[in-house]
């Protein structure tokens, strides 16, 4: 609240004045960013955007905070467990601009709710679960169909991956050929997908703790507040006309722990033959951890 007592808009947001000039700052309040998933990397990209003054969000989100989200989702605490995601990021959205126009989706992304969630959007960017495979192909495909400009990034060790998806480009199922793939098989497109570089592999300290079959991995706090920073200025590209987007099948990855950023290129996406060279390898090393995964479990079962 302002020294007067009431909440103000141009003052609130004037700092980002000479970033943006004051004609865009306007233009960003009258944007609406559609956001499903509020956990992990969605609820950063939700705050981080409402900070950047955008004005409305249509936003989608099914589950309850637990105690196991507490290494990296910002609405994760104490007072929050048990308590729906959705209402306690919208509290946090308000709290930073309580003039938002949001729409709630609290069943998550459906095939019956997906047109109704994008109404109006004019970015989607994904905060889904790594696993919510099934969601995000019906989110993005909608966003092909209606002309919504799409952005993923994604939280990869302690970096972030970035995909985007634009009106009359490369399709997100033409890019990871998702469809009539098992869930093992969509998790590692997904993975190679995001990160051809896979510049976060030489650094995993517990192979074990990656396991696709119990759509199980490891996170960081450090991965998904990067990925705010890095989803929040390629919307602002996009709301505002504004600066290079790089489009599927062209991709960027950060990775702050190696201090290193890499641009990827896979024209043809998982159809690509460095692509296939690289999923046939992630086949095999999956399939060695997950072996050794099984024989120590047995280990521990019989005491040996």
């Amino acid at each position: 609240m302002s020294q007067g007592g009431s909440f103000d808009y141009s003052t609130a947001f004037s700092r980002n004045l000479g970033w943006v000039s004051a004609e865009e700052q306007a233009r960003l309040r009258a944007k609406r960013v559609a956001i499903a998933g509020l956990g992990g990397v969605g609820g950063f990209h939700l705050l981080t955007l409402a900070r950047l003054g955008i004005g409305a969000f249509n936003l989608a989100e099914s589950d309850r905070f637990e105690l196991a989200n507490f290494n990296r989702q910002v609405g994760a605490t104490l007072s929050t467990i048990g308590r729906p995601k959705l209402d306690v990021m919208l509290e946090m959205a308000r709290a930073i601009n309580p003039e938002l126009d949001l729409r709630r989706f609290p069943n998550g992304v459906t095939r019956e709710n997906v047109d109704e969630f994008l109404r109006g959007a004019d970015v989607y960017v994904d905060g889904l679960d790594f696993f919510a495979f099934e969601a995000r192909s019906i989110t993005f495909g909608a966003c092909a169909r209606l002309g919504v400009p799409a952005t993923t990034a994604a939280p990869l060790g302690m970096g972030v991956a970035l995909l985007n998806f634009l009106p009359g480009r490369m399709t997100f199922e033409q890019y990871f050929g998702f469809e009539g793939q098992p869930e093992s098989e969509q998790a590692l497109r997904f993975l190679l997908g995001l990160s051809p570089a896979m510049l976060q592999r030489s650094y995993l300290a517990d192979p074990s703790r990656v396991n696709f079959a119990e759509q199980r991995g490891p996170s960081t706090i450090i991965a998904c507040q990067l990925c705010a920073g890095v989803a929040a200025a390629e919307a602002l590209k996009i709301l505002l006309r504004r600066g290079r987007v790089l489009a599927a099948p062209w991709g960027l990855q950060f990775d702050a722990y190696r201090s290193r950023c890499k641009r990827t290129w896979r024209p043809g996406g998982y159809r690509n033959p460095l692509q296939r060279v690289a999923l046939a390898i992630g086949r095999r090393q999956l399939a060695k951890i997950q072996q050794g995964a099984r024989q120590q479990t047995r280990s521990v079962h019989t005491g040996r």
